[in-house]
C-alpha cells in the first residue's frame, strides 16, 4: 500500500528536483536524482559487479527519478528503460535525462520475457510488500544468465525502531529465501559505502537547499523529511544496514 509518506518521498520530491536542478545547472542532475539511494561508489561497485558495457538494456525497476541509469548510461554506455510506479517520478526522469520511462508496478512489467542484459533495482524491494512477485516478474524479463544489481537495507533480527511508513525490511534470511524462490543465485554482496566524494555531496546539498527553501511548509515536505529521518535513525542504531548484492538469473 502506497502511503502519504511514499507518495511525498518519491512523488511530490521528485518534481521538487527536478525544478531545482533546472534552476542550478545539469551538473547536479545525477547526484540529486540519486539521492537516498546510490553514491558514486555503490554505483560502481554495481556497474562492475553486472559487468554493464556498452549497448546493454539496462531495466532498472523502481527508478525513481533516473539518477542511477542516467549516471550508468553516461559512464558505461548501456541502454536504459526504466520503471516506476510513481508518475511524478517518471516526468521528472523524462524531463532532466530524456531516458524511456515505462509508469507500472514491478510486480506486474510490461515488457518482454528475456528483453533485459542486466536489471537493477535500487531501495525497492523495502518499499513493496509483495517481494516475491517483482523479484519474479524482474527473472522473467531478464535473459537467462543475466545479473541484477540489488540496493538492500536490511533488518538485523533485533529491529526495534519503527520504519519509515510503507517499509517492510527484510531480514538477511528472508532476502536470501526470496531471491533463491525467484531463481536468482546470490554471488556476492558488501555493506554499501558510507561517503561520497565532495564535490558529489555538496551538489546534493545545493539542491535539498533549494527544494527546502521553496516547500520546507508544505506538508508533504515534512512527511517526506520524517521519512529520511526514522530511517536515519535505524541507521545510527545498527538495527538496519544498506546492502549492495549482486545476484545472476538461473536459466
Amino acid at each position: 500500500m502506497t502511503t502519504a509518506a511514499m507518495v511525498a518521498e518519491f512523488g511530490d520530491f521528485a518534481d521538487w528536483t527536478a525544478e531545482a536542478v533546472e534552476e542550478l545547472g545539469t551538473g547536479h542532475a545525477i547526484p540529486a536524482a540519486c539521492r537516498g539511494s546510490s553514491s558514486p561508489g555503490g554505483l560502481a561497485w554495481l556497474a562492475e559487479a553486472c559487468e554493464l558495457a556498452p549497448g546493454d538494456r539496462l531495466l532498472d525497476v523502481g527508478a525513481g527519478v533516473g539518477g542511477p541509469a542516467a549516471w550508468a548510461a553516461e559512464r558505461f554506455g548501456v541502454r536504459p528503460i526504466l520503471v516506476e510506479p510513481m508518475l511524478p517520478a517518471c516526468r521528472a526522469a523524462a524531463r532532466l535525462f530524456g531516458l524511456p520511462v515505462v509508469t507500472a508496478d514491478g510486480g506486474r512489467l510490461p515488457l518482454r520475457s528475456g528483453s533485459a542484459d542486466v536489471g537493477w533495482c535500487l531501495g525497492v524491494l523495502c518499499t513493496v510488500e509483495d517481494k516475491a512477485a517483482l523479484l519474479d516478474e524482474m527473472h522473467r524479463v531478464l535473459k537467462p544468465g543475466a545479473s541484477l544489481g540489488l540496493l538492500v537495507v536490511v533488518s538485523r533480527a533485533q529491529q526495534r525502531l519503527p520504519a519509515p511508513e510503507g517499509n517492510h525490511f527484510p531480514t538477511q534470511r528472508e532476502l536470501a529465501a526470496l531471491l533463491a524462490n525467484a531463481g536468482f543465485e546470490l554471488l556476492e554482496q558488501v555493506t554499501r559505502p558510507n561517503t561520497a566524494p565532495l564535490s558529489w555531496s555538496r551538489r546534493v546539498e545545493q539542491v535539498a537547499a533549494a527544494v527546502a527553501a521553496k516547500h520546507h511548509k508544505d506538508q508533504a515536505y515534512e512527511l517526506a523529511a520524517r521519512q529520511t529521518e526514522c530511517l536515519g535513525r535505524l541507521l545510527a542504531a545498527r538495527q538496519v544496514s544498506i546492502q549492495l548484492i549482486h545476484t545472476v538469473a538461473a536459466g
